[in-house]
């Protein structure tokens, strides 16, 4: 199947359609995995997933520049902390203006602006040779901002598409498309969070510490517009207009409560996923900053990132079995076993004294880890309300951002005055807080269940 941007052949004009994209014949080799392209088309998994390598090098990319440049970790860190607050302030606004506008002029914009934004750091950076006054080096800060802000959120909007594409088996009670899909976005979410600052540092220590940066807006200049304009997007559907705009007959102060009320209930449970992803930022953050205090103490620091790396391999396989977890098996029980797992195995994290036992600890955590994540962004898409499925996704984004820069403070504190062990505290209860918010989803969920067979 053709996936071009270019005008398609005769045989087939129409864009694709949730309706369509199902009817697509089961693949005979290559298991449910050879169901995506199948049904998203072959150009779509290889350009949505290094589209988003560039947000994975953001972040190191501009702490190693500044840091480099300026020779201060102060100005670095600052700079560094700048991308992520951006990052967790811009995801949800662009979300929500893919909803309104739709994917690809959002997606479009954005890449221009990023491209730019990301120029910008590495000019005002080379402007502050010797800085190590964060006051001073307002200028390289402001632009990483702008670079946060601005960053395609690639990784929601996928699933997005995803979720539109698999709509029509869903509701014909088969969601086996969608496990395998989500399960494959978290495998790609975890390649490139570890591909990203592995590719920043050797560019960075065998060329220039500028190259990393220089890459990234290179990506974004030519991958986010070739994922935004991707055929796919046409089975996105729009936001629907509110009822204000919709039509003027009804727009009382009765119908403008109602519509309040609803609003308000459509969003809470909302909330849970999206706390839930700020406890799972929570725990990786934390766990990065108590495994920096661990690796100085039997190696160097410099092992923290391999350290770190072993949970994610083990994560991202996690995350591929999802696609072949029985059907019967629901998603809120999905979160709160796996969060239970994390919360049980987190305590292990306590026990090691050397890298090969925190190694085999770091494995067995790492199998909930992906699992939980699939669900959550599954129950997002599920409580989601109608046309705010971008706004869902790039806020759930978000919230790993911020509970990553939350965990990340707090542990590093912990750390600094009580060892790694302070810092495990953190891990430890983000993933019960995890257990907790997973409970609560599954009342929630049964409780609208018996609302809608009720009415």
């Amino acid at each position: 199947m053709s996936t071009s941007t270019a005008p398609q052949p005769p045989a087939d004009p129409r864009p694709i359609t949730p309706a369509a994209s199902t009817k697509a014949p089961a693949p005979q080799f290559g298991g449910r995995f050879a169901r995506l392209p199948a049904l998203a088309g072959r150009r779509f998994l290889p350009v949505g997933l290094f589209a988003r390598l560039p947000l994975a090098m953001l972040t190191l990319g501009t702490l190693t520049l500044a840091t480099s440049v300026t020779g201060s970790y102060a100005v670095g860190g600052a700079a560094a902390g700048a991308v992520g607050i951006g990052s967790a302030v811009g995801a949800p606004i662009l979300g929500w203006l893919a909803d309104r506008f739709g994917q690809r002029p959002v997606l479009l914009i954005s890449a221009g602006l990023n491209v730019v934004a990301v120029l910008a750091v590495i000019a005002t950076a080379y402007l502050l040779p010797g800085v190590h006054d964060v006051g001073a080096a307002w200028g390289v800060i402001a632009a990483a901002l702008a670079a946060g802000l601005s960053c395609p959120q690639v990784g929601p909007l996928a699933r997005v598409r995803w979720m539109a594409l698999t709509a029509e088996s869903r509701r014909a009670g088969d969601s086996t498309d969608l496990d395998v899909a989500l399960s494959y976005e978290s495998t790609a979410d975890e390649l490139t969070f570890v591909l990203g600052p592995a590719l920043v540092g050797v560019l960075a220590s065998l060329v220039a510490p500028w190259l990393p940066l220089a890459v990234a807006a290179a990506l974004t200049l030519t991958l986010v517009p070739a994922f935004a304009v991707h055929r796919t997007h046409t089975a996105v559907p729009r936001r629907p207009a509110t009822g204000a705009r919709a039509g003027t007959g009804s727009t009382g102060s009765g119908s403008a409560g109602t519509r309040d009320g609803s609003r308000l209930a459509g969003l809470a449970p909302v909330a849970l996923p999206v706390l839930a992803m700020v406890c799972m930022g929570t725990f990786f953050g934390s766990t990065q900053a108590a495994l920096s205090a661990f690796a100085a103490g039997v190696a160097t620091s410099e092992a923290a990132g391999l350290l770190y790396a072993v949970m994610g391999v083990s994560s991202a396989a996690a995350a591929i079995s999802v696609a072949y977890w029985p059907a019967g098996f629901p998603v809120t029980a999905r979160w709160v076993t796996g969060a239970a797992a994390m919360a049980g195995l987190s305590a292990l994290l306590f026990l090691p004294t050397d890298g090969g036992g925190m190694v085999l600890v770091l494995l067995a955590l790492g199998l909930p880890v992906g699992p939980v994540m699939v669900t959550v962004f599954a129950i997002g898409g599920l409580v989601a309300p109608a046309g705010r499925l971008a706004t869902v996704m790039t806020a759930l984004a978000s919230g790993i951002v911020a509970g990553t820069a939350l965990g990340s403070s707090i542990g590093g504190q912990l750390a600094q005055e009580g060892g790694h062990q302070a810092a495990f505290v953190v891990s430890a209860a983000a993933a019960a807080a995890l257990f907790a918010l997973g409970t609560a989803a599954a009342v929630v969920v049964l409780s609208r269940k018996r609302s809608a067979q009720a009415s």
